[in-house]
Order: structure tokens, then C-alpha cells, then sequence
């Protein structure tokens, strides 16, 4: 499971930002002031590594649409599965989401963070274009953010393209790889996702 958290990883670079805040629903801007949140709140020295982690939860539970993220990285197995235990893998997913993003802080103050440009797809969809650019410790990395704006005052992180990679379609993958080895039986993926959380 450890290959399967790492690439979610780099949703730490989102999510820690204040609740309190009240976010644009313009998509350019509700993705500007969140990392600009999130970065603020990861270089607060005066927050512990216990609160920075709750924080990371809160809003991740605030801003992901943790539910579709979910059903789309289960892939056709949503369609055929037994309702009860598409209950219990969303669960387990949200967990087990909530523990990757949560298993190592990393403090991005000196990097910069800027919106390149965005790209209405449909009603539903718009891909937010960014970077972050290079520091002594990383190269420039490139991140396109797919947000879901069928409510419009309430726009949701959907996905996540870093470098061409979609973080959602790696996590599909991942997840396949594990059902095909286990006769496509979700409640084996369920128990690999409750033993990441438990360790």
C-alpha cells in the first residue's frame, strides 16, 4: 500500500487552509487561495504536527469530492457491486484517503505558487492550470486541477495532473492491479485499505 499512498502525497499541497476562510467560486481564484492558505499554514511554526494533520483533514473533507474520487478509482467494480459493499469500500476510502494525505507534512513556504492560466472544459468542469516553481530542493513542478463546478458557488477538487500524471487515474490503477489479483473481490481491497489506516 505504501506505492499506492505516495501519489497522493502531493495533495498536501492543497489542502491545509482555514475553514473559516470563505473561498471564490471563481475556479482560478478558489485554487490561488488555497494554496496560498496552504502554504501559510504549513510554515506556521506555531502549529503542531497533530494540529496541522487534523487541519489537513478538515479541509480535505471541505474542498476533494472524496465520494466521486472514490467511486472513480474503484472503476467498473461500482456498477456490479454489491450496494452494502460499495458502503463499506467509500469508508474505508475516505480513510484511507485522509491517511495519505496526512502521513508526512512538508513545509512549502519557499516555494512560489502561481495560476498560469485556465481552461473552462463544460459547466461541470474546469481545468486550473499552475506551477510551482523550481527551489534549491525540487525542480519546477506543473499541476493542472480539475474542479468540479456543477454547483457553482461550491466549486470541488476532482483531480489532480502533475507533470501529465493523473493522481486519480494512478489511484484507479492501483486499485485494479489489486482487485485483478484477488478475483475482482472488493472486499479484499477494503481490508488492504483498513490495514494502511490501522499502520
Amino acid at each position: 500500500m505504501k506505492k499506492i499512498s505516495s501519489v497522493l502525497i502531493l495533495f498536501l499541497l492543497i489542502f491545509n487552509t482555514s475553514l473559516a476562510s470563505t473561498y471564490s467560486s471563481d475556479p482560478q481564484m478558489f485554487v490561488q487561495e488555497l494554496v496560498n492558505d496552504s502554504i501559510s499554514k504549513l510554515s506556521d511554526k506555531d502549529l503542531t504536527e497533530e494540529q496541522k494533520k487534523e487541519f489537513i483533514e478538515e479541509v480535505a473533507i471541505e474542498n476533494v469530492d472524496i465520494d466521486a474520487l472514490g467511486l472513480y478509482t474503484l472503476g467498473e467494480l461500482r456498477k456490479s457491486a454489491d450496494k452494502n459493499d460499495i458502503v463499506k469500500y467509500q469508508q474505508a476510502f475516505k480513510k484511507y484517503f485522509l491517511k495519505s494525505l496526512t502521513s508526512r507534512l512538508t513545509d512549502y513556504s519557499s516555494n512560489k505558487f502561481e495560476v498560469i492560466e485556465t481552461e473552462k472544459k463544460s459547466s461541470n468542469y474546469t481545468i486550473v492550470k499552475s506551477r510551482i516553481a523550481k527551489s534549491e530542493n525540487q525542480p519546477e513542478i506543473k499541476i493542472d486541477w480539475r474542479i468540479y463546478t456543477k454547483n457553482p458557488d461550491k466549486p470541488l477538487i476532482r483531480d489532480l495532473i502533475v507533470e501529465g500524471l493523473s493522481l486519480a487515474r494512478t489511484q484507479k490503477e492501483e486499485f485494479a492491479s489489486i482487485l485483478s489479483s484477488n478475483n475482482n473481490d472488493i472486499n479484499i481491497l477494503i481490508i488492504k485499505l483498513n490495514e494502511f489506516v490501522k499502520n
